[in-house]
């Protein structure tokens, strides 16, 4: 067997050898590759966010994605990652909308006790007595939440002083209701199959510090 026969198969091997020491490495990828940018629907479990140097004179994507630039939201939310280099507003935004379906439906249906830490006594308060007239009068609603149609940043701000910040959320969303009166009957002037819900909710909560809950402080239409 001459030379250049050998050196051939020495080559040869060398390259399987590479080929196997690459697959090894990446895996098979075959057809279709999900992109792995773009971010897990609501609800799923997902790694706790790393923690992200705040970068002077930089631009933070995960801020300018929902508030300009150069606006005061986004000096605020900069300030707010400055205490809390942890703080991620695309998650807060997401916690921010399942947090408006639960306490919705929680009044709608007049179950308010699984949201009491999560409401300002005030809120709270305004929330309980409504639902009693409500039982008062005999009036019963079924409602069903349909999905959540607007989610934007209306206004942020934070005190250095104290390191409390509050952001306040636009949510436009859209449920079912059927509203029954003491007999049972339906009440039709006030069932919809379909109603949008249009609220400005401000929630509140110490950067930095233990809680790491966002209590709802205000309520607007």
């Amino acid at each position: 067997m001459n030379n250049p026969i050998i050196q051939l198969l020495i080559l040869a091997g060398i390259a399987v050898f590479l080929i196997l020491r690459l697959r090894s490495v990446l895996g098979t990828r075959d057809g279709f590759e999900q992109d792995m940018t773009r971010p897990q629907p609501e609800g799923q479990n997902s790694a706790p966010a790393p923690e992200f140097e705040v970068i002077e004179g930089g631009s933070d994507r995960d801020i300018t994605d929902h508030v300009g630039e150069d606006s005061d939201e986004a000096q605020a939310l900069t300030a707010m990652k400055r205490v809390e280099p942890g703080f991620s507003v695309s998650e807060f935004m997401s916690g921010a909308g399942q947090a408006y379906e639960m306490i919705l439906m929680a009044y709608e249906k007049g179950e308010l006790s699984q949201i009491r830490d999560f409401v300002d006594s005030e809120i709270y308060d305004a929330f309980a007595e409504a639902v009693e007239s409500r039982r008062d009068a005999g009036i019963s609603i079924e409602a069903e939440f349909i999905g959540l149609r607007e989610r934007t940043i209306e206004e942020v701000t934070f005190n250095t002083n104290t390191n409390e910040g509050e952001i306040t959320m636009r949510f436009v969303g859209e449920l079912s209701s059927t509203v029954r009166d003491k007999g049972g009957d339906v009440i039709e002037a006030e069932s919809s199959p379909l109603k949008k819900t249009k609220d400005s909710w401000t929630f509140a909560r110490t950067m930095g510090g233990d809680d790491p809950n966002w209590m709802l402080v205000a309520t607007g239409g």
